[in-house]
C-alpha cells in the first residue's frame, strides 16, 4: 500500500489507470472519485478524512459489517496453511468439506450439493450450462430456454448479463444470447398502477405472464425459470402478495426447473436465510454470493437439488465445467467464519425479529415527503420512489433518472451512501445496523430529500 500519498495524488493515478465498472469514464472528473480507506462496522472514512455510512453494505455484500477480525484471522490461519489449491482431479481439502456441510445445513431440505464458484455472475454462468446439461441428461435436449424478466439482474458476464433483463446491457456485445426469454416483471408502483389493475390482480397477471411464456414456447423447450425473490439492482422491487404463490402454482403444474438467485436476497437480508424461505418457494438451484462471504473475499457458488445431483452422479457423466478458484480454501475459511457470527449473532433472526420491524418502520415514515410516492422494505433493504406530485402518483419525471441521481448525490454530500435507480433510492445497510445508526440513516435520508427538493424547486423540475 502505498504510503504519505495525497488523496489528490490517488485520484489522478486512479483516472490514468483504472477502468472502472457500470461507469461512465468521460464524465468522471479527478475529484469525483472517492478513495475508501477504512471500513468498520457500518462506516466507511476515505482519504479526504469524511466519515461516511455504507448504507449499501459495500455492494449488497457486507451483511455482518466491516472490520470482523475474526475473519481476517480465519483467513490469515488458512492462507499459512493452505494458501491454495483446485478442486480438480478429484482432489479435495478441508475448508471447502467443512463449508458445503456448513451451507447443506442452511439451505432447503431438499439442496445438500454446492457447486463453487467465485462470483454470482459466474454462480449464474453455471446455472444456464447446469440446468441444459441436466435435461440433456435425461434424454429432452430441447430443453434450453431459460425464462427470466425484465428488468432483472443475474450478473454481467455473458451468460449473467443474457440473463438478466437490463436493456442497457443488452445494448452491448451482442446480448443476450439465443434461448433466452424475457417476461414481464411485477413492478406493481412502476408500471401495474398504470394498468388500472388492483395490486394483487396485477400480481396474479404477472406471475400468469410465466405460464403464457412457457404455452408460447412449449413446455418441450423450457428448461427453466430463474428470478430474484426480490429484484435488488432493479429497484428493490417487492412483488406483489399474489405474486408468488401464483408462480409456485404454475411451476408445480410443470416440468421446468425453478432457479432461485439468491445473491442479494440470500444469507439473512430478507430475515429468512434466503428469500425463496421468505415466499414459501421451492427451487431446484439457488445462486449464492455476496453475504457468503460478506464480501472479505470473493466467492459465489450454486446450490443444487437432490434430483439434479442424482442426475449427474450417474456412471459415465462428467460436467465439463469449473473454475480455477472453484472452493479457493481462503475464500473458504472467510465464509465459515462469516456463516459463524450470523448464526452465533442471530442475525437472520435479528433482522426478522428487531432491527428489521424497527428499520420498516422509521423507512416508511419518509413516505411523508412531498417527494416520496412510495417507501417500501422487506427485511433491510428497501426503496424510495421518487416522484414530483405526492397527490398524483401516476405522474413521473421527464428525463427518467436525472433527479435519482441529483438526489443520490446530495445523499453523498451528507455522509450517506444510497444507490440511484431511475428516479429511486434503495438501501441495503449491513446486518449489524443498530437502532441509533437507523435513526441516523433515517434522518439523514430526510435531509437528503429537502436537499433534493431545494434543488428541483430551484431547477423547476417541481
Amino acid at each position: 500500500m502505498r504510503v504519505n500519498t495525497s488523496s489528490h495524488d490517488l485520484k489522478i493515478a486512479d483516472q490514468k489507470h483504472h477502468l472502472h465498472p457500470f461507469t461512465e469514464h468521460g464524465s468522471l472528473g479527478v475529484d469525483d472519485r472517492r478513495v475508501i480507506s477504512k471500513a468498520d462496522g457500518v462506516w466507511l472514512w476515505d482519504t479526504d478524512g469524511n466519515r461516511i455510512m455504507d448504507g449499501m453494505a459495500g455492494l449488497w455484500c457486507v451483511n455482518v459489517g466491516h472490520g470482523r477480525q475474526e475473519i481476517v484471522e480465519a483467513v490469515r490461519a488458512q492462507m499459512s496453511e493452505l494458501s491454495y489449491y483446485n478442486t480438480f482431479f478429484k482432489t479435495t481439502h478441508p475448508p471447502v468439506i467443512e463449508l458445503s456441510e456448513m451451507l447443506a445445513g442452511i439451505a432447503p431440505d431438499n439442496m445438500n450439493m454446492v457447486f463453487y464458484a467465485g462470483s454470482g455472475s459466474e454462480a449464474n454462468d453455471t446455472i444456464l450450462r447446469l440446468v441444459r446439461t441436466y435435461w440433456a441428461l435425461k434424454g429432452q435436449p430441447s430443453k434450453k430456454t431459460v425464462i427470466s424478466r425484465k428488468n432483472a439482474y443475474h450478473g454481467s458476464t455473458v451468460a449473467g448479463a443474457s440473463l438478466g433483463g437490463m436493456g442497457a446491457m443488452h445494448s452491448q456485445g451482442g446480448l443476450p444470447i439465443p434461448d433466452i426469454h424475457h417476461i414481464d416483471q411485477p413492478y406493481w408502483f412502476g408500471e401495474g398502477m398504470m394498468t388500472g389493475m388492483s395490486e394483487d390482480e396485477f400480481g396474479l397477471w404477472a406471475a400468469r405472464e410465466l405460464d403464457r411464456a412457457i404455452e408460447k414456447i412449449g413446455e418441450e423447450n423450457v428448461a427453466a425459470f430463474i428470478a430474484e425473490p426480490i429484484q435488488g439492482a432493479g429497484g428493490v422491487i417487492v412483488p406483489p402478495a399474489t405474486y408468488w404463490p401464483e408462480v409456485r402454482r404454475i411451476l408445480e403444474s410443470r416440468d421446468i426447473l425453478f432457479i432461485s438467485d439468491e445473491v442479494i436476497c440470500g444469507f439473512g437480508r430478507t430475515g429468512e436465510w434466503f428469500g425463496s424461505g421468505y415466499y414459501d418457494m421451492k427451487p431446484d438451484l439457488m445462486a449464492i454470493a455476496k453475504g457468503l462471504t460478506s464480501g472479505y473475499l470473493p466467492m459465489g457458488g450454486v446450490l443444487v437439488s437432490d434430483e439434479i445431483a442424482e442426475v449427474l452422479h450417474r456412471e459415465g457423466v462428467e460436467f465439463y465445467h469449473g473454475y480455477t478458484y472453484s472452493g479457493h480454501p481462503a475464500c473458504c475459511a472467510a465464509a465459515i467464519a462469516n456463516l459463524t457470527i450470523i448464526k452465533r449473532e442471530g442475525l437472520v433472526e435479528r433482522v426478522r425479529d428487531h432491527i428489521g420491524p424497527y428499520f420498516q418502520t422509521r423507512w416508511k415514515s419518509l413516505q411523508e415527503h412531498p417527494l416520496v410516492g412510495e417507501a417500501r422494505m422487506v427485511g433491510l433493504f428497501g426503496s424510495l420512489e421518487l416522484v414530483p406530485d405526492e397527490n398524483d402518483l401516476m405522474k413521473r419525471f421527464d428525463n427518467v433518472g436525472k433527479v435519482g441521481t441529483i438526489t443520490r448525490d446530495h445523499s453523498f454530500a451528507n455522509g450517506l451512501v444510497m444507490r440511484a435507480v431511475r428516479d429511486s433510492l434503495i438501501i441495503s445497510p449491513p446486518l449489524t445496523i443498530t437502532e441509533d445508526e437507523v435513526d441516523h440513516l433515517v434522518a439523514t435520508a430526510r435531509k437528503t430529500l429537502d436537499d433534493a427538493w431545494g434543488s428541483l424547486r430551484t431547477a423547476g423540475l417541481v
